[in-house]
């Protein structure tokens, strides 16, 4: 059941409890990040495990995404949302208790299956934005995303001990436990449902190929899902194995990486909080996802040749304010491009291919890594921004036509 049609200060508000939730989310994903390849060589695993490990995730998320998402746009963005946060909560509190690292693949598994809820947290938000602003508030939910990133790796950089081996993590995995349980409860508190013409729209059973034929037909949402899917192959592994190339070119531990993460994750939320809405609004979505990718594939040029951690972390920020200004762009495109009842759909087939591609891509940079150098993941990455800026300039071709 849908409710009455919202005012102002009542989007204001609903804007705001979206965001705090999104926040201390994504605090607990980021808390966990970083912790993990320590995390599992407190189990004595070695690279390809480590990447195993975000892979697992990634497994789960792509199961996840379409399903949560088709299931939002049929009984609701709230329901959908406080199971999945809540069970996000629950699988952290597991992780904490693993006892080895067949029991932690397992339970990466489920924690990525219910964190599949992005594409819905995505809906939510389109469902109380009219269509000329929904650039600038996936900009801004970007920005909470990126807060979250920025606060969550500085507490578990702080909280991990690793001379205790795993029970070292188990404090930061109970605080990000807490963070996912704060935020299912403030969806139960204070979130309503808010879905446009939901009541007119039937509970239609679609086949998820039929979904993925009609998404590829488009001549938008196509091309951005395939931007998404080649430029997360490169990063999901770069984010896989950054602990271990920071580890073994700057001897840096938890406490390095988290503190890294924590000023990256500023500079994204300032990006995305004021930068990536203006931007949008005065040179158009695709023109400045096109733009994101340049930043993105100098960033990642730089921390491949970076002699300093000073260099790295200079192309480290380049990728921040790439992914700062691209990510948005990506998810309002699609938003706009997508009819308002199928939002949910579409914008979870397209973090399905992101999961997908979060499969892959921590597998082959853990083989880079070992069988080739340690920074060739960050060649690799570079590499695939150049199919992914010919999409995106397919993409600004298109845009005038269906203006």
């Amino acid at each position: 059941m849908t409710s009455a049609p919202m005012g102002l200060a009542e989007e204001r508000r609903a804007l705001v409890v979206l965001l705090t939730v999104i926040f201390l989310m994504i605090a607990g994903f980021g808390l966990v990040i970083p912790l993990l390849p320590f995390f599992a060589h407190a189990f004595d695993a070695p690279a390809w495990q480590v990447t195993l490990l975000f892979s697992a995730f990634s497994v789960g998320q792509f199961l996840g995404e379409s399903f949560w998402g088709r299931l939002s746009d049929r009984i609701g963005r709230r329901p959908v949302l406080i199971v999945t946060i809540a069970m996000v909560g629950v699988s952290y509190a597991a992780l904490a208790f693993a006892p080895n690292m067949l029991a932690a693949f397992a339970i990466r598994f489920a924690n990525g299956f219910f964190a599949g809820n992005i594409s819905t947290l995505q809906g939510a938000l389109a469902d109380i934005t009219p269509p000329d602003k929904r650039a600038s508030r996936m900009g801004i939910m970007g920005a909470a995303f990126s807060a979250g990133f920025m606060t969550g790796p500085a507490i578990g950089g702080f909280l991990a001990q690793p001379s205790r081996g795993a029970l070292g993590f188990q404090l930061p995995l109970l605080v990000a436990a807490g963070f996912a349980l704060a935020s299912a409860l403030a969806v139960i508190l204070l979130v309503r449902e808010n879905r446009p013409d939901a009541a007119k729209a039937a509970p239609v059973k679609r086949l998820r190929s039929a979904g993925l034929r009609e998404a590829f037909a488009h001549p938008i949402i196509g091309r951005v899902i395939l931007i998404s899917f080649i430029v997360v192959v490169g990063f999901a592994g770069i984010e896989a194995i950054y602990g271990l190339w920071t580890e073994h070119e700057f001897g840096w531990g938890p406490r390095q990486i988290g503190f890294a993460f924590m000023v990256i994750g500023l500079l994204g939320a300032v990006c995305q909080g004021l930068v990536s809405g203006r931007l949008a609004r005065r040179y158009g979505e695709a023109r400045v996802l096109a733009a994101g990718l340049v930043f993105m594939g100098l960033g990642l040029t730089t921390q491949w040749l970076s002699p300093t951690w000073h260099v790295a972390m200079l192309g480290f920020a380049f990728v921040c304010v790439g992914q700062s200004i691209c990510f948005p762009n990506i998810s309002a495109l699609i938003s706009q491009a997508a009819p308002p009842d199928r939002q949910g759909e579409m914008l979870g087939l397209n973090m399905s291919g992101m999961a997908l591609a979060r499969i892959g891509g921590p597998v082959l940079a853990g083989q880079l890594f070992s069988m080739v150098s340690p920074g060739s993941p960050f060649a690799l990455s570079a590499l695939l921004i150049l199919p992914a800026l010919w999409f995106a300039w397919a993409v600004i071709r298109r845009m005038p036509r269906l203006a």
